[in-house]
C-alpha cells in the first residue's frame, strides 16, 4: 500500500498500472479537490463514508455513504468536503498516473 498526503488530505493506493489502480480518497471536512480531468483514465467513486459533494462536469450532488458514481475520462469532475470528513474508494481504469490530472481550479495553487 502506498500512501500519499496532500493539502486536502490524503490517498491510500492498493495496486498500481494492473487491470485498475485502487485508492482510497480521504476528504477533509472543510477541503476539496481541484477541478479536474484525466486523459488515460476513467474513474468509479464509491463513497465509504459520506457525505460528500461531487461536481461530475456541470452537474452537482451531494452522495451519502454507499453511492455510487462514474467519471469517463475526459470529464471535469472534483470531490469537497461536506462538514465532515469524508472517505471515498476511487477504481480508475486506464492508463493510470498521478501526473495526467489536467487542473481548471485549484485551491492549493497547483498547475
Amino acid at each position: 500500500m502506498h500512501i500519499e498526503k496532500r493539502p486536502w488530505g490524503h490517498f491510500e493506493r492498493f495496486n498500481l498500472n494492473e487491470r485498475c489502480t485502487v485508492k482510497l480518497v480521504y476528504v477533509d471536512g472543510d477541503k476539496r479537490l481541484s477541478l479536474q480531468y484525466h486523459n488515460n483514465r476513467s474513474e468509479f467513486w464509491k463513497v465509504v463514508k459520506g457525505p460528500v459533494r461531487v461536481q461530475i462536469g456541470e452537474e452537482k450532488k451531494l452522495l451519502q455513504t454507499g453511492d455510487s458514481i462514474s467519471i469517463p475520462k475526459n470529464t471535469n469532475h472534483r470531490l469537497e468536503g461536506a462538514g465532515t470528513e469524508a472517505i471515498v474508494l476511487e477504481i480508475s481504469t486506464g492508463e493510470f498516473d498521478e501526473n495526467d490530472i489536467v487542473r481548471l481550479d485549484d485551491d492549493y495553487a497547483r498547475k
